[in-house]
């Protein structure tokens, strides 16, 4: 087993709360902030709709824009990956941590599917190391197994100036046949995908994305659990805005299972790119399915509405996000 597949193992194991409780029970993944398509404050093209489906699956959107202008405009219209780095003190859920598209983002307009362009900028710390490590031919992507091929074929000479230039760091370890000699990532990746779209003047466009989100997860949820400090406490009620009821049910649920408290699941979104366009949201609806109908999910709106057994709708009119959405899944054991 490669150490890429032993950290998703343990990885794995975190999210599904396997193992035992007591060995697991403060291991956590991280959630990647994701969000919709990103435009610089514009004074003529509006976000005339946008409908916005969330899961542990997948996330969607579609939207509809309008150019208010005489003339057609043409603007660069981006979706930016989350940052992404190789930390072992901060594990981070990554749908696909080998591939540049590591969220497999995909997007069309009216119907057909565009070729975005990709750009992508290592940093170690403000410093940016494209070069540097493009000069070696180590792949950027810091959580890839061929970033942890290319560095572990450097030459020595080679690895003692990364070390000394804090690019990688020491990463030994022993799978069971002694100790092995390797160096891990230090950079971190920031990837944009981009293209150019005109919106023409005086007529609607469509235009829909999704991808596979980044879940974050506990093999115990924090919610109501004794552990909790009154700021971690704060942390959840401002995140997550966990109501009586639901709270309640958290406890139904840790006492249904001897005590231990369930897992718990996060999925963040960034919300508020929606106020760069011309005017408020006409018409806002998100969706927001748990997955299990014996779940528990909560999350920071007003106005949710339960449509179905796992979910949820908001629905507004000239909406201006000025939050971002965090959501909550709490497991019923199995």
């Amino acid at each position: 087993m490669t150490r890429m597949e032993l950290r998703a193992a343990r990885l794995l194991l975190a999210a599904l709360g396997l193992g035992g409780a007591s060995a697991l029970a403060n291991d956590s993944t991280a959630a990647l902030t994701t969000g919709g398509l990103v435009l610089l404050a514009d004074a003529d093209i509006e976000m005339r709709s946008e409908d916005l489906s969330i899961s542990r699956e997948r996330i969607e959107a579609r939207y509809r824009f309008f150019n208010r202008a005489a003339v057609d405009r043409t603007v660069t219209v981006a979706f930016p990956l989350p940052e992404l780095d190789y930390r072992e003190s901060s594990d981070i859920s990554v749908p696909d941590g080998d591939a540049d598209n590591f969220l497999k983002f995909r997007t069309l307009v009216e119907g057909r599917e565009v070729v975005a362009q990709i750009e992508q900028k290592a940093f170690l710390g403000g410093r940016e190391v494209t070069q540097r490590l493009q000069a070696l031919g180590v792949p950027l992507q810091p959580r890839s197994r061929a970033a942890a091929a290319a560095l572990d074929a450097l030459p020595k000479e080679v690895e003692r100036l990364l070390l000394k230039e804090k690019l990688v760091r020491p990463d030994d370890y022993d799978q069971g046949k002694g100790m092995e000699h390797h160096v891990a990532p230090e950079w971190s990746l920031k990837t944009t995908y981009y293209w150019e779209q005109t919106f023409p003047a005086g007529r609607e466009i469509a235009v829909e994305h999704a991808y596979a989100p980044s879940v974050g997860g506990s093999v115990q949820t924090g919610v109501g659990a004794k552990s909790s400090t009154a700021a971690e406490t704060k942390d959840y009620q401002t995140r997550f805005c966990p109501d009586k009821s639901f709270i309640a049910g958290v406890a139904a649920l840790t006492k249904k299972n001897g005590g231990a408290p369930p897992p718990e699941f996060r999925i963040a979104y960034v919300l508020k790119t929606g106020a760069n366009w011309a005017g408020p949201i006409g018409d806002f609806r998100l969706t927001v399915d748990k997955g299990d109908a014996a779940a528990l999910v909560s999350f920071c709106e007003s106005g949710v509405v339960k449509t179905g057994p796992t979910r949820f709708e908001v629905h507004k009119t000239d909406f201006t996000p000025t939050r971002d959405l965090d959501i909550l899944i709490v497991d019923a054991p199995k």
